[in-house]
């Protein structure tokens, strides 16, 4: 229940709603338990046949009672539904933030836990999952809670034999019943998150590389896995349904016992004198009205385990490290135009594991242009994701250094402030399935419609996109499909133009590419970012031959 509890407090927008919400639920089930009560009441005083005069409150209080429930459980579902919302609202912001800073580490994880698919489970299933805690859980309990102490309180006043057996049950069925289902899982709610989560991370695999899964003959090996999954779930989810039935025949027969043992103590009550005999069918009557609202609570209380299982899913996000600490003082950066020091740069991806980086030594001056040189997995990655504020070195220095001579170490700045300084154009750059327009605001959302001709021009395809029939408007297809292997790096270079940084890293920006269209870009790329501080990774130094330095990246040490 602890994380629950830690999920709970991070929804603070809606807590007034919520209990706004819990108190016109009282009030909406009230009414319904005492439509029920009074109607009761007034069958069997009508069959006395008094003057209809003795009649009319109980008619006016049931008519009453009938609107009021109608209204009371409307403004109850929008007033619960908001609070819900806003709740939801709170976790997905706290989320988003929290993948932010954990996404550059959750790569360098061993098992497959926070792979995209797991994420993608965590994000969507079980932050949408956690709102049933409110609307079918908290609500109903705390509106049950009401009702139920007024119920019990007026059962009392007719025959407190029969309110002890009132609290009895209501107790079962809002307690023993809700046990018996969670007991009869053996866990099995709780399994079912993570074995969604499974299945979500199969499929996307699926997709991604089903060419590939096929190809090589193994897709129906995968197949056959993510159907194991499926049947896996269906049976737990079976055995859930059987265990939800069980707790909701405890809850029926506490219902039942309730009705007959309150008409034992109430006959009792007749024959003594003590209760009118039309204050006899409110006693019998009243608790099936008030277990009819119990008697939800334990398929609400039956989803618990899941629930709690997707929280701790979720608290297992915000546990993981993060990938950067931000500085509890930040410093603001020099003036532009800027230039880099590094000096005994060390870092490692994995806290306490083994170094990428040991003691690289590099001066980079106001708009020259830096060639890094390496094998792949030498480190060359690594530092572009140390210079950019993704990855905090475990020692040596980065400076920023302005036109002043004015120093700051990268670590003593907000990383978004370093990121608004450094541009980064990765090999793999992200094309959205969307418009080459709104790929392009990616880098800046008030960009004109000239400023992003202007980038489009520096990167070589303004005269392509002006020959397309829709323009900028045009579909670029999922990952940039429709686009070639130079188009999609073009158009991941305008974007770096229109972001205007100062000192851009290009990552690879050749890969996957043919010579000829590979030495092509690196001219263009080259003759773009002119007058820009500018570091190029490569292992194909042959087409920057125009670097002013270049550094050469051996098992993480550098040489120059």
């Amino acid at each position: 229940m602890s994380a629950l509890r830690w999920a709970f407090a991070l929804g603070r927008s809606g807590r007034r709603k919520l209990v706004a919400a819990a108190v016109l639920g009282g009030l909406a089930s009230g009414a319904a338990v005492g439509l029920a009560a009074t109607a009761a009441w007034l069958i069997a005083r009508a069959s006395q046949h008094p003057p209809v005069l003795h009649l009319m409150v109980a008619i006016v209080a049931v008519r009453a009672f009938g609107i009021g429930r109608g209204l009371l459980r409307y403004a109850e579902r929008l007033t619960g539904h908001d609070a819900a919302f806003r709740i939801l609202g709170d976790l997905r912001v706290a989320t988003v933030e929290r993948l932010e800073r954990i996404l550059p580490l959750r790569s360098r994880r061993a098992d497959r836990s926070m792979s995209s698919g797991d994420l993608l489970s965590r994000f969507v299933n079980d932050v949408d999952g956690l709102q049933d805690l409110w609307v079918r859980v908290v609500l109903p309990y705390a509106s049950s809670a009401l009702v139920g102490a007024a119920s019990i309180g007026l059962v009392a006043t007719l025959v407190p034999a029969s309110a002890v057996v009132l609290a009895v049950s209501l107790l079962t069925a809002a307690v023993v019943a809700p046990a018996v289902s969670i007991r009869a899982t053996h866990g099995v709610t709780a399994r079912i998150a993570t074995r969604r989560a499974e299945q979500q991370s199969l499929v996307l695999d699926l997709l991604d590389g089903a060419t590939e899964l096929a190809v090589y003959g193994v897709l129906p090996e995968r197949l056959a896995a993510l159907e194991a999954v499926d049947r896996a779930i269906t049976d737990d989810e079976a055995r859930g349904a059987f265990a939800a039935g069980a707790g909701a025949a405890v809850a029926a027969l506490a219902a039942g016992g309730a009705m007959w043992f309150g008409l034992w103590f109430g006959a009792g009550a007749v024959d003594g004198g003590s209760l009118a005999a039309v204050s006899l069918a409110v006693v019998v009557l009243l608790p099936l009205a008030v277990h009819e609202v119990v008697g939800g609570l334990a398929p609400a209380a039956h989803t618990l385990p899941m629930l709690t299982a997707s929280a701790e899913r979720m608290r297992e996000v915000f546990d993981e490290p993060d990938a950067v600490v931000e500085p509890l003082a930040p410093v603001p950066a020099p003036n532009g135009p800027y230039g880099l020091r590094i000096h005994d740069l060390h870092a490692a991806w994995v806290p306490g594991g083994p170094e990428v980086l040991r003691g690289i030594d590099l001066d980079i001056a106001v708009g020259s242009t830096t060639m890094i040189v390496g094998a792949s997995g030498s480190g060359k990655s690594t530092l572009a994701a140390v210079l950019l504020r993704l990855l905090d070195p475990t020692s040596g220095t980065v400076e920023l250094v302005g036109n002043d001579g004015e120093c700051a170490d990268i670590t003593d700045l907000r990383g978004d402030d370093v990121r608004e300084i450094i541009g980064w154009c990765a090999q793999d750059a992200h094309i959205f399935d969307s418009t080459i327009e709104a790929n392009l605001r990616l880098a800046r959302p008030t960009a004109t419609f000239d400023e992003m001709h202007d980038a489009l021009r520096g990167a070589r395809l303004a005269d392509w996109v002006d020959q397309l029939p829709h323009g900028l408007d045009t579909m670029v297809g999922e990952h940039g499909s429709r686009l070639s292997g130079g188009q999609r790096q073009r158009l991941a270079l305008a974007r770096v133009l229109l972001a205007d940084r100062p000192v851009v890293i290009f990552d690879e920006p050749t890969e996957h590419l043919d010579d000829a269209t590979a030495g092509e870009l690196a001219r263009d790329i080259l003759a773009a970012v002119t007058g820009r501080t500018t570091i190029v990774i490569t292992h194909r130094p042959e087409l920057f031959d125009g670097a002013d330095t270049t550094l050469r990246i051996l098992a993480g040490i550098g040489c120059g």
